[in-house]
């Protein structure tokens, strides 16, 4: 074996481990919107492969592509659970319209005029806002915040047995990440999870290995019944909603593992356009089996800084995915077990949070729309309404200030689109 293709190999083995958690916690969290685990599991497979292969064979680029968290918790919470009588089925027609105009978008200039016009404040905000809300959701999965009638949230039981498993698994895990070892994430887990299976809170019923299911098949597929389904649903909010947070959270990814890796040419990743396909139809067939959408994995940074270079590294996670598909019945026991997963929902959430350092907190115009952005997602639940607010507020603000001239058109017609969604679209 040659040094270059042993380094690839090394550096995929590390971006795997790094990644492999959302094998449990993506399926875990859509189960809550009563998709079927099952089909979840392997949707997650099929779009992480055919992403991750995608960017591996097109772009040649050491990235990783799977369904991105935040948007799992947006589609879960803020689609399905917000909206009564909406059926995941139908709710994943809006991710295979979202995932057919991003394949589009993906293809044009008009790619290019979307990353322009957003300001750099709300980008980041964005990030900031759905970390906090991840988290959140790992703290009251754990128990280690409750619902409170008076209060809305309170510190939870620190006596139940699952909860103090959880903290423990959290303490074991920020030390493994402290001391920077590679795979922290899925390492903790592992280990939390034999500390559940010795103290009785795991066991493994169901065996460990299967074959591949999809017990609901092809969920969605005929683009025309989709869009009906939207505008019956009112679901053109949530399909912006989806495309705008994809974009960015990509494009902000590929660039930051690109600069680790030393990649771009005159602050700019060649083959940009590659690595937006890779994730737009990772997007699109997911959202086919029963997945929300992909985005590129910052975690293929660690697999980066293990010397990875090319689309070997990411050819290398799409096989031990495609491996993995073979144990559902072990990933779905594990996913029962809020203790298990919990603790990376919120270290998770703590690494997207970094983000608030680039924002500008020194104009208040600036400072303000990314400030609701950041404070609406966790309190509403919603990540299209901390979206609305900011997109909202900003051209607001900037007409007031008398800088209304510095805002990009396309930001005042979303502004529009999303005081549209808030104010006159059911919610």
């Amino acid at each position: 074996m040659t040094p270059f293709l042993r380094r690839e190999i090394i550096a995929g083995l590390t971006t795997f481990f790094t990644m492999a958690y959302i094998m449990v916690v993506n399926p875990l969290i859509l189960s809550e919107a009563r998709v079927p685990f099952t089909q979840a599991f392997t949707a997650t497979i099929i779009a992480t492969v055919v992403g991750t292969l995608i960017m591996a064979i097109f772009a040649n680029y050491p990235i990783a592509v799977a369904p991105a968290m935040g948007l799992n918790a947006f589609f879960t919470y803020s689609v399905v659970l917000a909206h009564p009588g909406l059926s995941y089925r139908t709710a994943f027609s809006a991710v295979f319209i979202s995932g057919i105009l991003f394949v589009l978008i993906s293809l044009t200039p008009l790619r290019s005029m979307l990353l322009d016009a957003i300001p750099g404040n709300l980008r980041y905000s964005i990030s900031v806002g759905i970390g906090l809300f991840i988290a959140f959701i790992g703290l009251r999965m754990t128990g280690i915040v409750q619902a409170n009638p008076s209060n809305l949230v309170a510190l939870g039981n620190m006596h139940a047995p699952g909860t103090i498993l959880a903290l423990v698994g959290l303490l074991i895990t920020l030390i493994l990440m402290a001391l920077h070892i590679s795979g922290a994430l899925f390492l903790g887990m592992v280990i939390t999870g034999a500390m559940a299976y010795f103290t009785g809170l795991l066991s493994f019923t169901k065996g460990v290995a299967s074959a591949p299911l999809l017990p609901e098949g092809v969920l969605v597929y005929n683009p025309v019944s989709a869009i009906a389904d939207v505008i019956n649903y009112g679901l053109y909010g949530v399909v912006f909603s989806f495309l705008l947070v994809t974009l960015f959270d990509t494009t902000g990814t590929v660039i930051a593992v690109g600069e680790q890796a030393g990649l771009m040419r005159n602050n700019k990743l060649p083959r940009i356009e590659q690595t937006l396909f890779a994730d737009s139809l990772g997007t699109l067939v997911g959202s086919m089996f029963g997945t929300s959408p992909t985005s590129a994995y910052i975690e293929s940074a660690a697999g980066v800084a293990a010397g990875g270079r090319t689309g070997v590294t990411a050819f290398v996670v799409a096989i031990l995915f495609l491996i993995f598909a073979f144990f559902s019945p072990l990933v779905s026991s594990v996913s029962g077990v809020a203790a298990i997963t919990g603790p990376s929902l919120i270290i998770v959430g703590s690494l997207m949070v970094g983000h608030v350092r680039h924002i500008d907190w020194s104009s208040f115009d600036e400072a303000f729309p990314a400030f609701i952005v950041i404070l609406m997602m966790p309190l509403t639940s919603s990540i299209a309404t901390g979206l609305a607010f900011g997109f909202i507020s900003y051209p607001l603000l900037k007409v007031i200030v008398g800088k209304w001239r510095l805002v990009h058109p396309l930001v005042y017609i979303f502004g529009v689109l999303f005081f549209l969604e808030l104010f006159f679209l059911p919610h």
